[in-house]
């Protein structure tokens, strides 16, 4: 898959990939929806490229026994090897905003009148 791919481009490469799973492993779709625990519509959907939730993907990624493959789709990230050496790495739990410089106009000593 390419990143400048589209949204709906991408969901359906990945139902198609799930169909691929669901018959390699010899799953009707009404089967697999059993044990995922989800609706055999939920799963039709999905494998149309469809938009569900992210729960009903990872309840067919489980019955699929895909669930290890998750990290390669979203690897944990990797300290900092500099701040490892110091010893300073710690987990962060919100992103923030580089600060910029407010535009205060031109610089001035202060002292004109």
């Amino acid at each position: 898959m390419h990143p400048s791919h589209t949204d709906d481009t991408l969901l359906q490469e990945l139902g198609l990939r799930l169909s691929r799973y669901r018959i390699e492993a010899g799953f009707t779709q009404a089967e697999l929806a059993y044990e995922a625990g989800i609706s055999k519509r939920t799963l039709e959907r999905m494998e149309a490229g469809s938009s569900t939730q992210l729960s009903s993907l990872v309840r067919v990624l489980r019955a699929l026994a895909l669930v290890d493959h998750l990290d390669a789709l979203i690897p944990d990230t990797v300290p900092s090897p500099m701040k490892e050496l110091m010893g300073t790495e710690h987990v962060r739990k919100r992103a923030s905003r580089k600060k910029s410089p407010t535009p205060l106009g031109p610089w001035t000593w202060g002292d004109e009148s």
